[in-house]
């Protein structure tokens, strides 16, 4: 197999590449004075198993559009198989028809990514698991329920007594129960599984957020927040606030994508959370450095993992329930 790092997060291309004891394939990708992309390929790929590790966040479009133009580089070079390794996968907020003329871009972008030669996707929690039927290729899905599960036990212990998984709105129930049932599992027979709360909120616009009702009883104890984005991070801050006032002794928050649009980080360093730790499938920016907050997972070994599953026509799923 073969690994080209695109220019959205070089970082965690070097820590796969790493983890697979593989060299980077030789490539450069320049802009014209217009910031038109090119990209060229500098050794030889024909028969190739290629796996290009590019997610697509800020810049959205850019990076979508790099994605898009390292695969049609592969194909015209004669490539066995691309995958397309996308940790995070932009647009996908963009699911459905929000109102009666708007796109579903999503959609949109999976077409794209399919016409331009790439043959598989590996991506990680996407925001709905129904964008998988967006692909008319096949697409192996991540979850980074098993990496959180870990640290929530580093910190409290395999018996992670007195907590409380929280999930900050309806639609994230089942991740919730996901990762309850993975520390229940953990905990070994005999032990009481932990508790499950749901924040009940309403948007009376995009970006803002107000919690309505706690539902579950969170009072003494810890309670953990999982989510698959946090973007302006104003739905954690709230919920976080709401369930302190509700009695919890404390509160932290697992997030698999750490989009942080400007304002985020000084939001969640003035809020009542104890600890935002995300994964890092996304690149994280200059001023996360100074956070006294934020914690980083590494998706590095998983991703290996996975690569090596789909090199040897192994299960992927699998890794997804150690």
């Amino acid at each position: 197999m073969k690994i080209v790092i695109g220019t959205a997060h070089p970082e965690l291309g070097r820590d796969i590449l790493k983890a697979l004891d593989l060299p980077p394939v030789e490539a450069s990708i320049k802009r014209f004075a217009d910031q038109e992309l090119f990209a060229e390929i500098h050794e030889n790929v024909r028969g190739e198993d290629v796996y290009i590790v590019q997610p697509t966040s800020r810049p959205t479009s850019d990076n979508l559009m790099e994605l898009l133009i390292l695969a049609d580089t592969l194909k015209r070079s004669s490539a066995r198989q691309i995958t397309a390794v996308i940790p995070y996968f932009g647009y996908a907020r963009q699911d459905r028809k929000t109102g009666s003329r708007t796109p579903i871009s999503a959609k949109l972008a999976a077409n794209m990514i399919a016409a331009s030669g790439v043959d598989r996707v590996l991506t990680l929690d996407l925001h709905a698991g129904q964008i998988q039927g967006f692909f008319d290729i096949p697409l192996d899905h991540l979850e980074a329920v098993p990496l959180f599960a870990a640290e929530i036990q580093r910190m409290w212990g395999k018996a992670v007594d007195g907590i409380t998984i929280v999930s900050p709105d309806i639609g994230g129930v089942v991740r919730a129960r996901r990762l309850l049932g993975k520390l229940a599992n953990d905990a070994g027979p005999g032990r009481k599984p932990q508790d499950l709360a749901i924040i009940d909120k309403r948007r009376p616009q995009a970006g803002v957020s107000e919690v309505m009702n706690i539902i579950g009883e969170v009072e003494g104890r810890h309670c953990v927040m999982i989510d698959d984005i946090v973007d302006t991070a104003g739905t954690l801050c709230n919920a976080a606030a709401a369930l302190l006032d509700a009695g919890a002794k404390s509160v932290i928050a697992c997030i698999t994508h750490a989009v942080l649009s400007p304002g985020a980080i000084e939001k969640i360093e003035n809020s009542k959370l104890e600890a935002l730790i995300a994964t890092d499938s996304i690149r994280p920016g200059a001023d996360e450095v100074h956070s006294t907050k934020i914690r980083r997972l590494s998706i590095a070994g998983l991703l290996a993992d996975a690569i090596r599953e789909i090199d040897s026509d192994g299960s992927v799923s699998m890794l997804n329930l150690r």
